[in-house]
This record gives structure tokens, sequence and C-alpha cells, in this order.
């Protein structure tokens, strides 16, 4: 499927010198070449794509649309799609009624290997939701777009006496309202709260518009910027000492859920470390001999004890 799409790519031959039989033996090579370690053992992922790999995304990008264009060509008169809107593995179609799980039960056949599985939702009530825009259906015929949000959605984003920066708070009530702007289609659906957050996050995204600006001849170039652990108090002060400078801040928590939980991955043994700094005393003397390997310390240590035997 994959190496069809780069035969068919007149453009290959000119952002690469590699033909498609090269790229797919070297895509095999990646997506069976996973490795991880668990509990001090190694094991290999033998299906699927391994999560975070750059790769993953693009080969499960033109799988999908390989499946998407199989499944509606082969799709039955009785329940082919009107209209068919993917975003990655979310779809929006609209079918005849009663149709939806035969339908489902076609898009669950064209996977040769029986691992994809799909599921619906059908209308509720002249509503339903995709991503997460809710689509309702009005009595005129018209649609309207409304924010979606899931049954298990608690109402809950940043407790705003929790330590962070204003300006980390205000960015979620900004994020909410720039959504509230970009999906919701009918004025009276925009409800306000006229808190002086909200006041102070819409007179910051009137200040961000694109307006003309001429430089000052005082304008002072940025001296860059320093990344400084928040602390409630004290960053604030070190924020604006550091703007009389001209030097930029950004504030990091000391507190995150990374510090807090259990790392997932094993912890290395101190043989296994590699890229070490390491210390040798001379046993004639006070002095001693600073170095550093690439290698790691068990293979190191290795070599300066038999070293040492000679």
């Amino acid at each position: 499927m994959i190496k069809a799409r780069l035969e068919s790519d007149n453009t290959l031959k000119d952002r690469t010198k590699l033909n498609a039989e090269d790229i797919i033996q070297l895509l095999s090579f990646v997506l069976t070449t996973t490795y991880f370690s668990f509990r001090r053992q190694i094991y290999r992922q033998i299906f699927g794509a391994a999560m975070g790999s750059p790769v993953s995304a693009i080969v499960a990008n033109l799988f999908m649309e390989w499946l998407e264009k199989e499944a509606v060509a082969t799709a039955p008169l009785d329940c082919k799609p009107k209209i068919w809107r993917r975003y990655v593995d979310d779809v929006l179609e609209i079918i005849q009624k009663d149709s939806t799980q035969k339908l489902t039960d076609h898009l669950n056949s064209v996977d040769p290997t029986g691992n994809i599985k799909f599921t619906f939702e059908e209308e509720d009530q002249g509503k339903i939701p995709f991503l997460d825009t809710l689509i309702v259906r009005k009595e005129d015929g018209s649609l309207k777009l409304l924010v979606y949000r899931k049954k298990t959605h608690t109402d809950q984003y940043l407790n705003f006496q929790s330590q962070h920066p204003l300006h980390q708070k205000l960015g979620v009530i900004r994020t909410l309202m720039d959504r509230m702007d970009n999906i919701v289609t009918e004025e009276e659906d925009k409800k306000e709260d006229p808190k002086w957050s909200l006041d102070r996050v819409k007179q910051q995204m009137k200040d961000k518009q694109p307006k003309a600006r001429e430089k000052k001849k005082d304008d002072i170039p940025s001296k860059g910027m320093v990344v400084i652990p928040y602390v409630e108090g004290v960053a604030e002060r070190l924020q604006r000492i550091f703007k009389k400078h001209n030097i930029s801040t950004a504030m990091r928590p000391t507190n995150t859920l990374k510090s807090l939980l259990v790392h997932p991955k094993d912890k290395k043994d101190i043989e296994q470390t590699s890229d070490v700094v390491y210390n040798i005393p001379c046993k004639g003397c006070d002095k001693s001999y600073i170095g550093e390997t690439g290698r790691q310390f068990a293979v190191w240590d290795k070599t300066q004890r038999t070293q040492e035997r000679l």
C-alpha cells in the first residue's frame, strides 16, 4: 500500500535519491526494530508502530487513507455515505437512516488484519459531536455549532490558588475564549462571566491584534531569555528585574506530575551509565586525575582494572 503510493508519486525523485524499494526496506527496518526494557528484560515490539516515533503517525495516516478509500468505494449502495469527513481516526458521515450498523460491519471487514474496529454514535435529538464541536440541527434545517464537552468533563482546569504564574492561569482562560470564538457560531450561545480575569484576557487579546507600529529610536534589542523556577512572590520580582535589563523570562513549575509520580522507565544501574566523569586518585601523592568517557561505566571500570593488573 505504501509502496504503491511512493511509486505513483512523480515528485519523489526531486525530493530524495532513494527509490520506492529503498524507502520500503528502510521503513520495514524502522518498524520492526523497536526495543524497550522492562524489569531488566529487553523486549521487541512485534506488531504496530512505536508510540512517539516520528514515522508512526505518517504510516498510520497512510493506512487510514487507504482504508477509507477502499471502504467508501466498496460500500453497498444502500449504506454508501453521502458525506464522509475524517480527522485522524474520527469520522463524520451522513448515511441513510437505519443503515448505520450495516455500514459499520462493512468498515470492519476491510482491514485484512482485523485490528481496526469502528464504533458509531448516532444523532440524538438533532445533536451529534465531532471532535470538540457539537453540531446542532435547528428547526429550519440549518446547522449551528457549539463547544462539545464529554459527559466525563468536570469543568476543572487549573486551580487559581495553585503555585503557577498569573499569565499561565490567564492563558487557560484565553484558550477557552479562543475556542469559543472559533467554534460557536451564534452570539446568544456565547456566555461570558464578567470577572476581572476575563476582562484582562480580553484586553490582552486586543493588544495582540496585528496593528501598525513604528519602531522607536530608543527601542533596545532583547538580550535573550532565561528560564526560572516559579516560586510565588520571588519569580515575579525577578521577572521585573530582568525586564529592566531587557531580558525576557519564562517560568517553569517546580512541582509537576512527572516529579511526583513514579518514573515509568526502569532506573539504570550505575554500571549501565554512559558519558560519565571519573576521578582517579594517585596512590603515591595527594593528586588525582579527572577524566570523561562516553563508554558505559562497567566497560570503563573493567578496562581500568585490567590495566592495573598488567
